[in-house]
């Protein structure tokens, strides 16, 4: 009773210490075996079989459980199992006389649980639960034999006997990356029945034999199993795959502008406009380009054709000072634009000094 106790306060205490719940949402199955232990049961006899009980001791079994159950999405579950447990009578003891002992109880039922999934930031996640549900027991030609020569007995009990069952749930899972949703499950199950009455028991003893019939009853039924299993849970959507930088085009570098003046009516270079030319040359040593354009231009005074032989003179001055300094002449684009786009707008005739300019651009 302490045992049941103890492990019922462990299932309901859990939950509030959980850290994170594991975000098992929507329908799931799971299956599991493994092994069943039995704890001692004591079986009475009716008065028709006599008064003295015995104390039935089982091997070890084997044990297994499916079940279907649909998760809340906050680490609560609930879930429907069917339960099937199986074991030997290994012997039965309470007797003056050794005894030969034999035959197989079988349980199997049906439960309703609610469980609890822990995340506390590892691999694994453990989960508790508890539930209860409908346990039948069934003996298959349980029996122990007296070997007393004196008065030789056989006790002989079958029969089923269903009643109200209870477990308690403690287990882990390993969710297996490889394929989302399917996690490998390792449990620890305690099973118990309330008191079963009703097996028929027959009693052979004496000599010439005597036959005699009646119930045998089991006070507990507690059963301790160990299951490792599989669970799927459905809908899961696959991880999402790694988000990869999308590749940006390099931006190109900023043009770099220069401004060489030049004297009115002249395409000659002044000391000044050497001096600017020089820097752009040196300038395209040191950044990345594709081309320089040399443009031309003059100011609204003269007549455009006139303006417009100028200016292409200007950008051929500018151009061939890049030569000799260096400039790749098969980099350089010339071009001359007359007395359009004035860097500062005038009147026709005006002799504006920045008008009268070539630029040097670098791109």
């Amino acid at each position: 009773m302490r045992l049941r106790i103890a492990l019922l306060a462990a299932t309901v205490l859990a939950v509030p210490v959980a850290v994170k719940a594991q975000p098992v949402s929507g329908l799931y199955v799971g299956a599991g075996a493994g092994g069943n232990f039995i704890t001692d049961e004591y079986e009475r006899h009716s008065p028709g079989l006599g008064t003295t009980g015995k104390t039935l001791q089982f091997k070890p079994g084997f044990t297994g459980e499916a079940s279907i159950g649909y998760g809340l999405g906050n680490g609560i579950r609930l879930e429907i199992e069917g339960n099937y447990l199986n074991n030997t009578l290994h012997k039965s003891t309470g007797s003056a006389f050794p005894t030969r002992s034999g035959g197989v109880q079988e349980n199997y039922g049906a439960f309703v649980n609610g469980l609890y999934d822990f995340n506390l930031g590892l691999p694994i996640f453990p989960y508790v639960g508890g539930g209860v549900g409908y346990e039948t027991t069934h003996w298959k030609n349980i029996h122990y034999e007296s070997s007393n020569l004196a008065a030789p007995a056989l006790l002989t009990g079958n029969g089923t006997y269903g009643g109200l069952g209870y477990d308690a749930i403690l287990g882990i899972s390993y969710p297996l990356a490889g394929v989302p949703g399917l996690s490998l499950t390792a449990e620890y199950r305690f099973t118990g029945v309330l008191p079963n009455e009703g097996f028929h028991g027959t009693l052979l003893s004496g000599s010439p034999q005597h036959r005699a019939t009646g119930n045998l009853d089991i006070t507990s039924d507690y059963n301790h199993s160990a299951l490792i299993g599989i669970r799927y849970a459905f809908g899961v959507a696959p991880p999402a795959p790694p988000v990869t930088a999308t590749p940006v085009a390099p931006v190109p570098p900023p043009a770099r502008t220069y401004l060489v003046f030049f004297d009115w009516d002249k395409s000659n270079l002044t000391d000044r406009a050497r001096q600017i030319v020089a820097e752009a040359a040196q300038a395209s040593t040191h950044v990345s380009y594709t081309r320089i354009m040399v443009n031309g231009y003059t100011d609204l005074s003269g007549t455009p054709q006139y303006n417009q032989g100028l200016s292409v003179r200007r950008a051929q001055t500018v151009a061939a000072e890049l030569v000799r300094l260096g400039v790749p002449k098969t980099s350089i684009d010339i071009r001359g634009f007359g007395e359009t786009h004035p860097l500062v707008p005038t009147a026709k005739g005006v002799r504006e000094p920045q008008n009268r300019r070539v630029e040097i651009i670098i791109q």
